[in-house]
């Protein structure tokens, strides 16, 4: 059916011979096939023509003045928007090495006259036929191309997407620190990884002093707008990739410090206080300052293979409930 179609279309077939019967007969049997023929009679006239418009098939003889078909065809090889048309060489030379060459400037097929009218249009069928065929395929790899960019598209899309879904799942929305679920997973990781490089591991509990007291003073959206205040100062005194600054409930947050003795994970819980100092958010209703105070409960130890994280976190726990105990707005170390 393609092909069909394609000869309705008028295929536009350029003839160039410099023997006007020979010319006249191959337009005239061409017009007749279904074809739009054009003829000129020497090769300049030749190449302005393909200038102006390109043809499906050049049908070519070889000796005309000035210049042979075998320059025209090699001026037609040599440019881009020409190379892929078929020649055809139609010539009363039959000499093999004049086959030979005409094979050689980029001919596909060589008819030799006096030549019969059937032989020329099967041969010219033939070639129409592989250019079609050449063409379907070039668009269908062209279709091709753009949906394998089309899919590689897609599927960085998605890949980006399934990121951030991967960091909303483990982030806070409120305070953008990691959220229970991403800290109770990372702790059991660094505890297995710690426990066979015999490495410790440091854990800070905080918790904001007196912050119902707030909520009830200065309303909900400040206790919020305080929350990230206070998560913004632990995530920024947290610096090294390892480490992990987490909400765990409430206006509690804890911090996983791997690769960290007692001393390096009390620089920390100094630095969170007195950033926090410096930030000095009023909080009237508090009994230990007039500012945002945080307590603190801090241990560190070298993980076991025969034991389990909620050692580190139970003991942490204690910690702060003991620096709260004793008053508040201050860090109780075990370990």
């Amino acid at each position: 059916m393609q092909l069909l179609e394609a000869v309705t279309k008028k295929e536009y077939i350029l003839v160039v011979d410099d023997t006007p019967p020979n010319l006249q007969l191959l337009l005239t049997m061409l017009t007749r096939k279904g074809y739009e023929a054009r003829g000129v009679n020497d090769g300049s006239s030749a190449l302005l023509t393909l200038e102006k418009d390109l043809p499906e098939l050049v049908l070519l003889d070889i000796n005309m003045p000035n210049m042979n078909g075998f320059q025209v065809c090699q001026h037609l090889k040599s440019n881009e928007l020409t190379r892929d048309i078929p020649v055809i060489f139609i010539s009363a030379r039959d000499e093999v090495l004049d086959k030979v060459q005409a094979f050689s400037v980029g001919g596909v097929d060589y008819i030799t006259k006096p030549f019969q009218i059937a032989e020329v249009l099967a041969r010219i069928e033939n070639q129409l036929t592989l250019r079609r065929l050449q063409r379907q395929l070039q668009e269908q790899n062209e279709l091709l191309t753009q949906e394998i960019r089309n899919r590689i598209i897609a599927e960085t899309l998605l890949q980006e997407a399934n990121e951030k879904l991967g960091r909303l799942v483990n982030l806070d929305g409120l305070t953008q620190l990691a959220n229970r679920r991403c800290f109770d997973e990372y702790l059991a990781q660094e505890w297995q990884r710690l426990s066979r490089e015999q490495m410790p591991l440091s854990l800070i509990m905080c918790d904001i002093d007196f912050f119902k007291n707030y909520n009830d003073t200065y309303g909900h959206i400040a206790g919020d707008d305080c929350l990230r205040k206070v998560s913004m100062i632990i995530k920024q005194s947290v610096r090294r990739p390892a480490d992990l600054a987490a909400r765990y409930g409430g206006e509690e947050f804890v911090l996983v410090l791997p690769n960290t003795d007692i001393e390096g994970a009390m620089s920390i819980a100094d630095l969170i206080r007195d950033k926090l100092c410096e930030l000095a958010l009023p909080h009237e209703d508090s009994a230990v300052s007039d500012c945002v105070t945080l307590s603190m409960g801090l241990t560190s130890l070298i993980p076991k293979t025969d034991s389990q994280p909620a050692v580190l976190l139970t003991a942490a726990d204690y910690a702060l409930y003991r620096a709260k105990e004793l008053g508040r707005n201050q860090t109780y170390r075990i370990g």
